[in-house]
């Protein structure tokens, strides 16, 4: 009771108290120390909390592969934007980076000797608590960014790898080699179990059972968790390296925003803040200050940071000096690992009880410190613009750009040469319109240069195979808003109206014939340059579930629609949004601007 009242107030008082920069996972572990062994001893051992706590953690680690965003994994070469990166490739420069440091290190400790095995003290040097990360870039809404992905990804290599090491190192100190093929054992499972989700997932049964009181879904995915780790368990591997395969799997398979905010709405709602309360009552600090531990920690804390931040440098080519500091700071924080290294360490001889409790000391301190400094030092995210990227200069793209970028929208009009649509080449050249010519339509070509980064891809050229062509590459990305300019009839009719969005400029002129007829006031609101139409989508957690009459930014706005899936509501004051919706607002250009900064 007391541990699950104090998750629950912990956040709560932070916000009362203007306390926001200090992480929840940081005060739920200081809350678990004063309420725990170091402190009042409040909490006691008990069989519940520790299976809650070690349920919670396990879940945290599925849930870190979750965020993995493989579509990211995409080269972008610089002639696209000089902003634009592979998180994987700088990732895997940053890993190496740490590990050639952490191994210097740990012979430096060993030539001064303070430890006898270098390359175990290499592995303690080199862990990152994906446990402290994860949380701290989903508390900023990072994880969907290329650096929120970047420290994602080094944090994942850096915490998994170093635990595969750690499980071969005790192989081969224990002459327990067959340890080594069930890790590839596990690995080649979770590929078996990825082929087989890729072939039936798209079943039709199973689109019937994902709603009502089956949730085929949830059920699949705990099924999956539990199989891992039983898996990792019987094979003598980390039970969390099978959580985390998972995860990687749920991830591969793409599902839907609203479903990934349930799973995160069970963890980080009940099972995870359990875990670290607890790793906080765990503590006991008083046995941890020893004469020798007090002379090493200043030293491993120096080479844990310095590790981090050196070869977490190469991001300053793309980000700010506070945003590359702020990341190498909390890529510093570990925990978990190191408990498990220096308990392994302790077995064979290769460290004191004494400088055990030194480590242990340290990787708290990373706990505590890291994230502090990190929202010290990162910058607030500030609202982006919407990035509309349209195929085709022609006379009906390009009065659109125009359009846009007076609505505030970034927009960019990609095109080999202009089309012959009432304007001449070098005319357009000289023109304010938005444009960026490129060698060719290709579907390599656009990646190159950026098209695939947008928001909003419009597909409106006059080739209309091309169109479809590139539509249905953009959708094998992921992207969810792609409009299609189709002008052939048949090939209209063809194609999927729930995967695009299909225009053509005899539908089009159909379609506004009919409602300047029936309604011409709803055509004048859609086309008025004042107050118009906009679509708003609910992408902030923050506002899952609260009513509209909660929202203090409307003003003057007026919400007409909500879209909910296929279907649509009318709204009013209890009117409850969840995630994932879009909202029909009408207002001021400045009004609409407010609310996506708050709502998207």
């Amino acid at each position: 009771m007391i541990v699950v009242i104090i998750a629950f107030l912990v956040p709560i008082l932070l916000h009362r108290f203007n306390m926001r920069f200090i992480p929840v996972v940081v005060a739920e572990i200081v809350v678990g120390l004063i309420i725990g062994k170091s402190g009042f001893h409040l909490v006691s051992e008990d069989p519940y909390l520790e299976l809650l706590s070690l349920f919670g953690f396990i879940y945290l680690m599925f849930l870190s592969g979750v965020e993995i965003d493989f579509s990211r994994f995409r080269p972008s070469p610089g002639k696209a934007d000089v902003n634009s990166y592979n998180p994987l490739a700088v990732s895997l420069v940053i890993f190496s980076g740490v590990v050639i440091l952490s191994l210097l290190f740990g012979f430096i400790l060993m030539w001064i000797g303070v430890v006898k095995e270098p390359y175990l003290t290499a592995l303690i040097i080199s862990t990152v608590s994906l446990g402290v990360v994860l949380p701290v870039l989903k508390e900023r809404r990072l994880t969907e960014t290329p650096i929120g992905q970047t420290i994602l990804l080094v944090t994942v290599l850096l915490d998994f790898v170093t635990m595969i090491f750690l499980a071969v190192y005790i192989s081969f100190q224990s002459q327990n080699l067959h340890n080594v093929l069930f890790i590839g054992a596990l690995f080649v499972v979770a590929f078996a179990v990825y082929m087989i989700m890729r072939r039936y997932q798209g079943f039709p049964v199973f689109k019937v059972l994902r709603t009502g009181t089956v949730q085929i879904g949830t059920r699949a995915v705990f099924a999956l968790i539990l199989l891992f780790v039983v898996l990792a368990q019987s094979f003598g591997v980390e039970m969390i390296l099978g959580a985390f395969l998972a995860g990687l799997l749920v991830s591969l398979a793409a599902p839907n925003k609203e479903f990934v905010h349930k799973l995160d709405s069970f963890g980080y709602g009940f099972l995870i803040p359990i875990f670290f309360v607890m790793v906080g009552v765990n503590m006991e600090l008083q046995k941890l200050f020893t004469a020798e531990s007090i002379i090493v920690i200043p030293l491993l804390l120096f080479f844990i940071y310095i590790s981090k931040l050196v070869p977490i440098l190469v991001l300053k080519k793309w980000h700010t000096w506070r945003e590359t500091l702020g990341s190498g700071v909390l890529v510093a924080s570990t925990l978990s690992l190191v408990i498990a290294a220096t308990t392994v360490a302790k077995e064979f001889g290769f460290i004191t009880e004494q400088l055990s409790g030194a480590f242990i000391l340290v990787a708290v301190m990373t706990c505590l410190i890291s994230p502090i400094l990190f929202a010290k030092l990162f910058p607030k995210e500030e609202h982006r613009r919407t990035r509309v990227g349209i195929v085709g200069a022609n006379h009906m793209t390009m009065p659109v750009s125009l359009d846009l970028q007076k609505e505030g929208y970034e927009v960019c009009l990609f095109t080999s040469q202009p089309e012959n649509d009432h304007a001449e080449g070098e005319e357009i050249r000289a023109s304010r319109y938005p444009m960026k010519q490129v060698p060719n339509l290709e579907v390599g070509t656009l990646e190159e240069y950026g098209l695939f980064q947008s928001d909003v891809i419009v597909l409106g050229s006059t080739n209309d195979k091309l169109n479809i062509m590139l539509a249905e590459y953009a959708e094998s990305l992921g992207k969810e808003r792609i409009v299609v300019r189709v002008e052939d009839p048949d090939l209209f009719d063809f194609m999927d109206k729930e995967k695009f969005s299909v225009i053509s400029t005899l539908y089009a002129s159909r379609a506004l014939m009919k409602g300047i007829i029936e309604a011409p006031s709803a055509v004048r609101l859609i086309v008025d340059e004042g107050e118009s139409l906009h679509e708003v989508l609910i992408g902030n957690p923050r506002y899952d579930d609260e009513s509209l009459r909660k929202l203090p930014f409307l003003g003057d706005a007026l919400i007409m629609r909500i879209y909910r899936g296929e279907s649509f509501l009318i709204p009013h004051g209890n009117t409850q949004l969840r995630l994932g919706d879009r909202l029909l607002v009408s207002g001021q250009p400045e009004q609409i601007a407010r609310m996506k900064q708050e709502l998207e």
